[in-house]
């Protein structure tokens, strides 16, 4: 039997959902420069559990291509509508923000742009090079949409050669149509398989648990992404943004977490984050070793 706690909507979080405030001089440093310069990092404007410990590690999480999505998914706290025009200058002011923040391992994510030809991925590729030219020492991982699968978009990013690239199927294949509307699960999968046959070393997804899955159907998804040649899998607990989101089912316990990850491992991935707070970032700097 899968060990979760059923909660009811409105009920508190279970005590492992709660998280200290972050603290630490590397932290306050980095959040004075953030604040300064008014960087633009997911860590912070997302609130991430993690974010102190990310950034202690010199690890933070960049969004690209402004803050409104063309997609409305479910669990998402993004803002959906109609995006504003491109900044060309964008690639440039984040390879600067990862030079004053020091980063060693960076994170590039972005809102999905079906409103433009190429989806993004033009800045996408600019943005990486840009980062490349200024911060030859930081290493890299993209968090990419679908591109709704066209493939020459894909390729762009595979020319710039991040060290890992990721794109998250975030739920289980019989959820995808309420949790990620304009998604599809097999078209993810398509879009990490033809990462790894055109030869990306290290591929990556994640998973959110609490939206009403099964176990089994979490076993069979994790089949599915070790099938698509993915080799790192990050599992977290889905957390409700706002009550205009799709709510929380369930609360997973750790011990959960605990199981999926030995599944996972035993699957053979390279690296498995598995747990309440962890999110698709979590770590991601151990993900290169």
């Amino acid at each position: 039997m899968s060990l979760e706690t059923k909660l009811k909507i409105n009920s508190s979080k279970p005590k492992w959902i709660r998280v200290k405030l972050p603290t630490g001089k590397k932290y306050s440093n980095l959040r004075s420069l953030v604040d300064k310069y008014k960087l633009n990092t997911i860590c912070s404007s997302g609130s991430c559990p993690n974010m102190a410990e990310c950034w202690g590690e010199g690890t933070a999480t960049f969004m690209i291509l402004g803050n409104i999505c063309t997609r409305s998914c479910g669990f998402c706290g993004v803002k959906t509508g109609r995006p504003e025009g491109i900044d060309w200058s964008e690639p440039e002011k984040v390879a600067k923000s990862i030079q004053i923040m020091n980063i060693k391992h960076a994170v590039i994510t972005s809102v999905d742009r079906d409103d433009l030809k190429d989806m993004g991925s033009i800045i996408w590729a600019e943005t990486i090079n840009a980062i490349r030219r200024l911060n030859p020492k930081t290493t890299l991982e993209t968090l990419i949409p679908d591109f709704q699968g066209n493939l020459r978009n894909i390729d762009r990013i595979i020319n710039v050669s991040p060290e890992v690239v990721s794109h998250n199927v975030e739920t289980v294949r019989r959820l995808t149509r309420e949790v990620r509307i304009q998604a599809k699960y097999d078209r993810s999968l398509d879009v990490l398989k033809y990462l790894k046959d055109r030869g990306v070393r290290r591929t990556k997804s994640g998973l959110m648990l609490g939206l009403g899955e099964k176990e089994s159907e979490v076993l069979e998804t994790l089949h599915d992404l070790k099938n698509s040649g993915v080799n790192i899998i990050t599992i977290g607990q889905y957390l409700q943004p706002s009550k205009k989101h799709l709510p929380v089912k369930s609360f997973i316990h750790p011990d959960q977490f605990e199981k999926y990850k030995l599944i996972a491992e035993d699957l053979g991935f390279l690296h498995v984050e598995s747990g309440p707070l962890v999110r698709s970032s979590y770590k991601a700097h151990k993900h290169i070793e």
